[in-house]
């Protein structure tokens, strides 16, 4: 198990109560499978795999007594979560969650030039170019901004002790970056695969990762 300590530094409002935050990707879509880059512009529903991992997620953890449940705008992130409803648990649903906007990209299948251009901006952003994006997307620095005001909102609640949050590839590299203060140029070390789990513990103004990139809900 990966465990690892961070003092949060984005995070202006002061939170005492100690909170458990799941964090999961949204299950499989199609365009998932057919490896067409969906974005923050894309909005797809799961294919049936994605439902299914969506059901292996609840069975798995229908017990835990989340407080409430946040999703982005987009609904394979509220299809993730659907059954969860029936537990009369509040969804809540923040923009702030929503996915990068991969601008030109969105809608298109993956090709060797488009490739060459994604990998370049990757790279970029590895080396702490975090301002640069494709044509008409957003960068890396963007969307953690966004990010860090839909963070506030979710800690705000301090009632709220076991929280899920349902969310997107890219933007939970950058979310988890921003929660850890792990810095944002380093987001690909956080791995991800649809409906993955990373489990996160709150305290005293620390995010402690408990479990990281955990599909072993998707086994069965």
């Amino acid at each position: 198990m990966f465990i690892a300590l961070w003092s949060i530094k984005v995070i202006s409002l002061k939170v005492t109560a100690k909170k458990t935050i799941y964090i999961i990707r949204h299950g499989e879509t199609e365009y998932n499978k057919q490896g067409i880059i969906q974005g923050s512009g894309i909005d797809s529903d799961l294919n049936e795999t994605g439902r299914k991992q969506a059901e292996q997620f609840y069975q798995a953890y229908h017990h835990i007594g989340f407080d409430a449940i946040y999703t982005s705008e987009l609904k394979r992130t509220q299809q993730s979560v659907a059954s969860f409803a029936q537990r009369d648990i509040p969804i809540r649903v923040l923009p702030e969650l929503n996915e990068i906007n991969w601008g030109v990209f969105e809608g298109l299948k993956g090709t060797p030039d488009s490739h060459k251009i994604y990998l370049a901006m990757t790279d970029d952003w590895k080396a702490g170019l975090l301002d640069r994006s494709v044509e008409d997307g957003e960068t890396p620095n963007e969307l953690q901004r966004r990010q860090a005001r839909g963070l506030e909102k979710i800690m705000a609640n301090q009632s709220e002790n076991q929280v899920l949050i349902a969310m997107h590839g890219r933007a939970m590299r950058s979310f988890l970056c921003l929660m850890t203060g792990t810095p944002l140029s380093q987001m690909d070390e956080f791995k991800h695969n649809n409906l993955c789990l990373y489990k996160l513990e709150y305290h005293e103004g620390r995010y402690a990762v408990l479990e990281h990139n955990c599909s072993k809900h998707l086994w069965v």
